[in-house]
């Protein structure tokens, strides 16, 4: 399916219901082009009224919203152990239950297989026709070109880009994305306000990603790969990282680290509610701390401070407006923001932190499936190239 008008279908997508006005505003038109626009996607049903907006005076405005059922999104949310599939209609509503599997990416030559086997049956079960899927949002871990389509990481495959082998086993286009570049534009779109100007999105996840909102734009750096906070070496403790170094801020502060932590730690005879589990995850933890267990909110809180070192330098040099804490991790919430905070303020000049607000994101762990969905719209373009050619402004 090709859209017309795609810069009006992007900005009701994003906020999900809107005047004239308030489409002139945040597209950047002019009022009779938002008109014509919205009036021809009226007569397509892509776009409908949905009724009349109150008024202190003068006309009350019309305001619309895109038609929900007029094309899917499939969001594909991966990182190195776990990944989860959802189909988004054009509300951006979860259309039925997040498909979840388990899906080693490191040393696995079968991933790709079995990524495109799963993609395949959420398509057929979800009973919708082929045609109404309108692309594949695929965000993932690795550093991720997406000029070429592929993960230089992970997933790779020994003909065709990443991209395209999965564009031709699934028929269905296919965007890439970094997981924590994908979870920042997410944030901005969908999260707190404060993540809309000059924010800096940290991923607490299997590593410590970093996505950066400079001027309200993402910045991704020379080649794309711009974010590495992960890589950050901070420590002198010898622990080779995933990378290949050693030291770096991710063998302190991940939550591969906090479990490695754990599980050491009542090995040594840690008193904790841990001892229950038969396998200690990283969930068992963040549940535990939850209910209020010692060892394990201590845990937390010393890979929380590491982070917030980090954070320091960054704020040392980007001098960002907010934080917020995104993914997997960052269900926890207000565990994480007080060892920070302590850290930040110990390491970094105050004029420098004093008005950077530091917060816990509301999309908990929806951020990186939001994440798949705006790589998909923001694409939308690349589905029509020639969508808004000749249209006047």
């Amino acid at each position: 399916m090709f859209f017309k008008h795609i810069d009006i279908v992007k900005g009701l997508y994003y906020g999900k219901t809107a005047s004239l006005y308030d489409l002139s505003i945040s597209v950047g038109r002019s009022i009779p082009y938002i008109t014509k626009g919205v009036a021809d996607l009226v007569k397509l049903n892509i776009v409908k009224e949905i009724g009349i907006r109150t008024s202190s005076g003068g006309r009350k405005p019309a305001t619309y919203s895109l038609v929900a059922d007029t094309g899917f999104i499939i969001s594909v949310a991966m990182n190195q152990f776990m990944t989860r599939i959802v189909i988004v209609n054009m509300n951006n509503e979860f259309v039925d239950d997040v498909q979840e599997f388990e899906l080693k990416l490191n040393d696995n030559h079968d991933a790709i297989h079995s990524l495109v086997a799963h993609i395949k049956t959420v398509v057929i079960n979800s009973g919708l026709p082929k045609d109404k899927f309108l692309a594949i949002g695929i965000t993932m871990p690795g550093f991720i070109d997406v000029i070429q389509g592929n993960n230089l990481s992970f997933l790779q495959t020994p003909e065709d880009t990443l991209v395209s082998y999965i564009n031709k086993q699934v028929e269905l286009p296919v965007f890439i994305e970094n997981d924590s570049t994908a979870i920042a534009v997410a944030e901005q779109k969908f999260g707190l306000p404060i993540a809309q100007n000059n924010s800096m999105i940290i991923n607490l996840g299997w590593g410590v990603g970093l996505g950066m909102i400079i001027n309200k734009e993402m910045f991704r750096g020379h080649r794309g790969f711009a974010g590495e906070f992960s890589h950050l070496p901070l420590h002198k403790n010898g622990k080779l990282c995933s990378c290949g170094k050693q030291g770096c801020l991710e063998t302190e502060a991940s939550l591969l680290a906090i479990e490695a932590k754990a599980i050491e730690g009542l090995k040594q005879g840690q008193v904790s509610s841990l001892i229950k589990y038969d396998t200690i995850s990283a969930d068992n933890i963040m549940d535990e701390a939850l209910k209020g267990d010692a060892f394990s909110v201590k845990i937390i809180a010393e890979a929380a401070y590491y982070i917030g070192q980090g954070l320091a330098i960054l704020l040392h040099l980007m001098n960002p407006e907010s934080i917020i804490l995104s993914g997997k991790g960052s269900v926890i919430g207000k565990l994480w923001l007080s060892p920070i905070q302590q850290a930040i303020n110990e390491h970094c000049i105050p004029h420098l932190a004093i008005d950077t607000q530091l917060a816990v994101s509301n999309l908990g762990n929806n951020a990186q499936l939001l994440g798949g969905v705006t790589t998909v719209v923001e694409n939308l373009y690349k589905l029509n190239p020639e969508a808004n050619i000749s249209e006047p402004v």
